[in-house]
């Protein structure tokens, strides 16, 4: 009697232990609710004009050296933040700028730049240095240096005064280049998913010099930018062959930024 009892409790024991296994196996097995994963913000570009750029990503806009008048960004938001490479006229413009509603804008400017804005503007300027990094609505901004190296051309840009820009949206990084020539800073960039890069003689460097520095760097896609110089268009499409011959796996994208011109 007493060996029955012992059996039978061994049994019931052993028959709760496996109803629990199947019950958390079917809990374990049992379908997971989805999560939504966001896919991350994009950045859309649109040109304007030669250095002229207009960016929105995740709600907040910005305007890359605002020149043109306000009639050239009609049909574009109002900018958050205005970034301004230098002080010369296609990339500073002060009655660009008055023009514009920068009401709620931050400007991000080198100093050669802020001291030169009234004071409606300068209190809405932030100063970058070569070097510096500040952050913006959730934005990333470097600031890169930007000068030149040809003897006959060093006083074009001089080195300190203005900036290029890498800006960081989530996972992706942008390299504005300013007006510069293939400088040691632009060739150890890294991890660039678009480079707009500016070639244009005298100013800047020439078509070779901007090739040869993009395949040094690697970007996931370059736009040659700022390319008309005095008297010569730069030949794209020989900085394109150029890139592609040295590296088939930088993608060059070619955008309008001259809508009132052949070229």
């Amino acid at each position: 009697m007493k060996r029955n009892f012992i059996i039978t409790s061994l049994s019931i024991i052993l028959m709760m232990a496996c109803k629990q296994k199947e019950n958390k196996q079917e809990a374990t097995e049992s379908p997971s609710e989805e999560v939504a994963m966001e896919a991350p913000a994009e950045v859309n570009i649109t040109p304007i004009e030669h250095a002229t750029a207009v960016m929105e990503w995740n709600g907040i806009t910005l305007y890359m050296d605002p020149v043109g008048g306000k009639a050239a960004f009609e049909g574009q938001n109002s900018p958050d933040i205005i970034l301004i490479t230098d002080e010369h006229g296609d990339h500073y413009n002060l009655d660009t700028l008055k023009e514009l509603d920068t009401q709620n804008t931050t400007i991000i400017a080198p100093q050669a730049v802020a001291i030169q804005m009234p004071e409606e503007l300068s209190s809405k300027v932030t100063v970058l240095k070569n070097g510096e990094t500040k952050t913006f609505s959730g934005i990333s901004v470097e600031a890169i240096p930007m000068y030149n190296l040809r003897e006959e051309a060093l006083n074009f840009h001089t080195k300190g005064r203005g900036n290029g820009y890498v800006l960081t949206f989530g996972d992706e990084r942008i390299y504005f280049s300013g007006d510069t020539e293939d400088i040691p800073e632009m060739r150890a960039l890294q991890n660039i998913n678009k480079a707009f890069v500016c070639m244009n003689l005298p100013y800047t460097m020439t078509v070779e010099s901007a090739a040869d520095a993009v395949i040094e760097f690697k970007p996931k896609e370059v736009y040659p930018y700022h390319y008309r110089g005095r008297p010569d268009v730069s030949d794209v499409a020989k900085f394109k062959t150029l890139v592609n011959e040295g590296d088939p796996n930088i993608s060059v994208v070619q955008l309008d930024w001259y809508p009132k011109d052949d070229f």
